[in-house]
């Protein structure tokens, strides 16, 4: 078993920043592939970014690739997710998920684990 708590969500103006944590517990995190996903009301959940376990690929959706930077810091159990450049339609909840798998995938199924989520607001 492997829990997963986000924080770092709130708040911004559209162009601004945010930096995401999720924090992992249980199970060895080393070994698991970390991904990010979010979701808007009304919309189904979207695939933001995945890296894998000891952070050298990363993998990101065409609306975030070249806004949005994914790392990891085994040492510390966390997963991060920075977003800069902000935009109104970025607005969502954000989870942090864990796959132990050795591909990255785009897929929330692939994921076992999840975390609670993080609402992110961009205004306008």
């Amino acid at each position: 078993q492997v829990q997963l708590v986000e924080s770092g969500g709130g708040l911004v103006q559209a162009g601004g920043s945010l930096r995401l944590s999720c924090a992992a517990s249980g199970r060895t995190f080393s070994g698991y592939t970390m991904g990010w996903f979010r979701q808007a009301p009304g919309k189904e959940r979207e695939f933001v970014a995945a890296i894998s376990w000891m952070g050298g690929i990363t993998l990101y959706g065409d609306s975030v690739k070249g806004r949005f930077t994914i790392s990891r810091d085994n040492a510390k159990n966390t997963v991060y997710l920075q977003m800069n450049t902000l935009k109104p339609e970025d607005t969502a909840v954000y989870y942090c998920a864990a796959a132990l798998r050795a591909s990255l995938s785009r897929k929330s199924t692939d994921y076992a684990y999840w975390g609670q989520g993080t609402q992110v607001t961009v205004s306008s």
